[in-house]
């Protein structure tokens, strides 16, 4: 779908006449249902002039033109497509990204460069990298170009009011590779991006072209879905034990049944944090992209997914759970695998995007033949998280869905120490267990309170130093300063002496290499050196991992009962202000103190829930 689609003539002479950014205004608002920001419509009037100077010039007037054109199950758009003819009358298409950029400066970052925008220096994505992932996605997604006799397509990006400088960012070596691939044409470069489009295009019969993309059958390519699930199946830590692999077999038989059925299926999967969740999930990705199902894996984590999608170099199979509102019931997929479900919102609507109001659930189910939930109940951290598994279940049955559930239960976190989860559950006064009471001894497990922060991460030091991974986690007990200052970031987690800094914000620019984005925290070079929080560390294990328990919580010696402490809060937007602060404050410590797979070390900064913890622990003689 795009908002203006013609001939290359037509698009010419309604620029000439300046009413190119009229036609799109006016597409905009019967797609949308409101107008776009001034902003957006002065670029398209700048942007769209000097490109219909480029197709003027090269004289075209039968070849395809689309404006504004959605790639679909996302909320982007790209700016500008041409197609055509080449000179071997083989079928091709040019996405042209237009720029009003007048100058960059470098960063840090991989694929980034900083520029001005109307909200002030950004960092922003390299315009051929970005134009390239475009390029990407078509030839991963529409039939058209990777079927027999594809679609030749290619893409370019043009700067039009942008001048080179002596060694100018833009052409910096670190992006050799990508400008190789998806060029960059400057203000001076006219008669180059001119001869680069001409090239392709140059023979006309365009709009058959444009509409044989339009028409396309959209779903992965095969070779897309073999890398992705190769690349999931190398990493030795997503192989299946035991009863995983006993619940992946049950899963994978009723999702061959499910696909292409008359009624929807919805199974729910529930566990504790370390039944293995995740690696099932991962699994059942791979395995149904190598048997060509169109799977996906969803989730509402943004650390999570990013570190996913970076680890198998793929955008476009794992998804966010909002990407399925306002859906085109013509792209369903065979399968959604929905990891850490209990974080599923009750609408995706919000003030970014509007929608018809049908629950996440709905929409999930709705974008899909079989959808996969796996949830853990006592893993909601925020106000709006609802996905528990009996509500699934009753959207489910509204919907008239068959339903399957399943329970996982053996604990592969932790050493496999079933009683360690269930120890912590029982101090939180989250469940009552028989495991009141820890025995160290008795455990293959690392438990170990320290008496200020510094020994704590020293000992972790000393754990990474022998080849373990470890991470420091704290509940959101101090705030969060939300920007770097000479790429460093500041000292927010004050603790007497100690002083470290959250990992990063999506705020924080230009920051230190050494530094990872906050998505990458968990599993990036350099995150041991930032404290974590509940929503960096939720999804995530590692070998040893240490919390900070701060004021947040506390447990009261005279009322024997734990008491929320919402003024120690600095999570302002979500949990501060909930009437189920403590329900959800316990539910942060049980998921940061499960994340270690051999050892966990605590500090905490109340004496008295120190001397709690202490007490449902049997000293050793």
């Amino acid at each position: 779908m795009q908002l203006y689609r013609g001939s290359a003539g037509s698009f010419i002479e309604t620029t000439k006449q300046n009413q190119i950014a009229l036609k799109l205004k006016e597409a905009y608002f019967n797609h949308f249902g409101f107008y776009p920001s001034v902003n957006e419509e002065m670029s398209w009037r700048n942007s769209l002039r000097a490109i219909k100077d480029v197709f003027a010039d090269c004289g075209f007037n039968e070849q395809g033109v689309a404006l504004e054109y959605f790639l679909p199950s996302t909320s982007l758009r790209l700016d500008c497509m041409i197609t055509g003819k080449d000179k071997d009358n083989k079928e091709s298409a040019v996405i042209i990204e237009l720029k009003q950029w007048q100058s960059t400066k470098r960063c840090n970052s991989e694929n980034e460069v900083v520029t001005r925008l109307s909200e002030g220096m950004k960092e922003v994505l390299h315009p051929s990298f970005q134009v390239n992932r475009y390029r990407e996605y078509f030839e991963e997604f529409y039939e058209v170009f990777y079927e027999k006799n594809p679609i030749n397509l290619t893409a370019c990006s043009y700067l039009h009011n942008y001048s080179y400088e002596e060694n100018d960012p833009i052409l910096d070596k670190k992006f050799e590779e990508i400008l190789d691939k998806a060029p960059v044409f400057s203000l001076d470069e006219f008669d180059n991006i001119k001869d680069y489009i001409f090239e392709k295009v140059s023979y006309g019969e365009g709009i058959t072209t444009l509409d044989r993309i339009n028409e396309s059958k959209k779903r992965p390519s095969k070779k897309l879905m073999d890398t992705v699930s190769n690349t999931i199946k190398s990493h030795s830590e997503y192989f299946l034990l035991e009863e995983q692999q006993i619940v992946y077999d049950k899963v994978f038989e009723c999702i061959k049944h499910g696909v292409n059925q008359h009624r929807k299926q919805v199974l729910i999967i529930e566990g504790g944090p370390g039944t293995g969740k995740s690696v099932i999930c991962l699994n059942l990705l791979a395995d149904l992209l190598r048997q060509n199902y169109w799977a996906e894996y969803v989730t509402g984590s943004k650390a999570f997914t990013e570190t996913l999608r970076k680890i198998a170099e793929n955008d476009d199979l794992f998804r966010y759970t909002h990407n399925y509102a306002n859906f085109d019931l013509k792209e369903k997929r065979d399968v959604l695998l929905v990891d850490e479900a209990h974080r599923l919102r009750k609408t995706s609507s919000s003030r970014f995007m509007k929608t018809d109001g049908k629950s996440q659930v709905e929409e999930i189910v709705n974008a899909s033949d079989v959808a996969v939930f796996f949830v853990d109940n006592n893993q909601v951290v925020k106000p709006n998280e609802i996905g528990s598994a009996d509500y699934i279940e009753e959207e489910a049955k509204r919907l008239n869905c068959i339903i399957w559930k399943e329970r996982l239960q053996a604990q592969f976190r932790c050493s496999g120490n079933e009683g360690f989860v269930n120890w912590v559950n029982n101090t939180l006064d989250i469940q009552r267990t028989a495991n009141v009471m820890l025995e160290p001894k008795e455990m293959d497990y690392d438990f170990k309170i320290f008496d200020n922060p510094q020994s704590m991460e020293d000992a972790l030091k000393n754990k990474m130093n022998e080849g373990f991974t470890a991470r420091i986690c704290a509940g959101f007990a101090w705030p969060w300063t939300q920007y770097s200052i000479n790429g460093q970031l500041q000292n927010d987690v004050i603790i007497g002496d100690y002083r470290r800094p959250w990992n990063a914000s999506d705020q924080c620019r230009g920051l230190d290499k050494s530094i990872p984005k906050q998505a990458l925290w968990a599993t990036k070079e350099g995150g041991f050196n930032q404290i974590g929080c509940i929503y960096t560390a939720q999804g995530f294990e590692f070998d040893y991992v240490g919390v900070i328990f701060g004021p947040d919580i506390k447990y009261n010696f005279d009322s024997q009962q734990w008491e929320g402490h919402p003024e120690n809060c600095y999570d302002a937007a979500a949990l501060k202000r909930s009437p189920d602060y403590l329900k959800m404050i316990k539910n942060v410590y049980r998921v940061l103190l499960s994340r270690g797979i051999k050892g966990c070390y605590v500090y905490f900064c109340d004496k008295d829930t120190e001397r709690f913890f202490k007490t449902r622990i049997i000293k050793q003689k």
